[in-house]
């Protein structure tokens, strides 16, 4: 990882760090002087961990708090990474003046599925909440995470906070970066594939045809309701904006049921999908319901058009 030090950056206005640790004995002390800072500064804090490190840091700041800080299961609210950013930005619109967070969406156990969208997420951020009046500190344990995970960590925060540390990352991809269109290739599927092409009179079998798949991979019917809502929604955007036909797919995805959305558009917004809409919107309602009803969603957008990649766990949340 390339990095060198600098000052305290306290003129910056969003201000995002990747804090390395090693082991939560190592987090919880850190994490505490943190928001202990934050508190004598007056700043309300959004927590979002596990549970079992929630607990040990409220045990850590024995109510220091005075009932400042909101605390939020990361395991909920980041299961799809595509989720947290309306939770950040909902936070600081509650609090005009100066916030802190602390918000780990990147853990061990992760699938290699869900580590890409989650450094996505955290390059996202930066444009999300740009211009916002919070300091974000996002945890890295380098006990159990990959180097790769650590490397790409210093390419989506600005600022790296090393033991005693805070240090620019060189490597950090700048809003330029983060804002082009994100073409990392998805991986092909392993095993037997469905496909069906479909035109402007067909959304009606693309229903069918999804909620096939779903059932005979044994998802339940709550979330196979879910998952052809959903691409119901995406297979849409195709029509409207993806030059009125596509192409779907299905698979069994390791655990998942995956739905994949092919045309020939282009994404031209990198927050699709990530932002709340508003009641003055007629349009840009369907990636956002899709983010809110499958367990990961994966955008992609090349010269040759895009992708949206809907997976859906055969077995339900914990």
């Amino acid at each position: 990882m390339s990095i060198h030090a600098i000052g305290t950056g306290a003129d910056r206005t969003f201000r995002h760090e990747a804090l390395l640790y090693s082991g939560v004995p190592d987090l919880i002390p850190r994490l505490a002087v943190f928001l202990r800072e934050g508190i004598r500064a007056g700043e309300p804090a959004l927590i979002a961990l596990s549970p079992v490190k929630i607990e040990l840091l409220r045990s850590e700041l024995g109510g220091a708090d005075g009932g400042r800080f909101r605390y939020i299961d990361m395991s909920v609210l980041g299961r799809n990474p595509a989720r947290i950013i309306p939770a950040w930005r909902a936070f600081v619109d509650e609090h005009p003046g100066r916030v802190r967070g602390v918000g780990e969406p990147t853990w061990s156990g992760r699938s290699a599925d869900e580590l890409v969208e989650c450094a996505r997420h955290e390059a996202l951020l930066n444009l999300a909440l740009a211009g916002a009046d919070l300091w974000l500190a996002c945890p890295y344990d380098r006990w159990s995470l990959p180097p790769a995970v650590l490397q790409e960590a210093a390419s989506t925060h600005p600022l790296v906070w090393d033991e005693d540390r805070h240090l620019e990352a060189v490597g950090y991809l700048g809003l330029e970066g983060v804002a082009k269109p994100f073409d990392r290739t998805l991986p092909e599927p392993a095993g037997p594939v469905s496909e069906l092409a479909f035109g402007l009179e067909d959304v009606a079998v693309v229903r069918a045809f999804v909620e096939s798949a779903a059932v005979a991979a044994g998802l339940r019917p709550q979330r196979t309701r879910d998952l052809v809502l959903a691409a119901s929604e995406v297979a849409t955007n195709s029509l409207l904006h993806g030059g009125g036909r596509g192409v779907v797919r299905t698979w069994r995805h390791g655990e998942s049921v995956a739905c994949e959305v092919r045309d020939e558009g282009r994404f031209d917004r990198p927050l699709a999908g990530r932002e709340r809409p508003t009641s003055a919107q007629t349009s840009g309602f369907g990636l956002w319901v899709a983010n809110q009803l499958c367990d990961l969603v994966q955008i992609r957008s090349t010269d040759a058009g895009s992708v949206v990649r809907l997976l859906m766990s055969v077995r339900d949340p914990s």
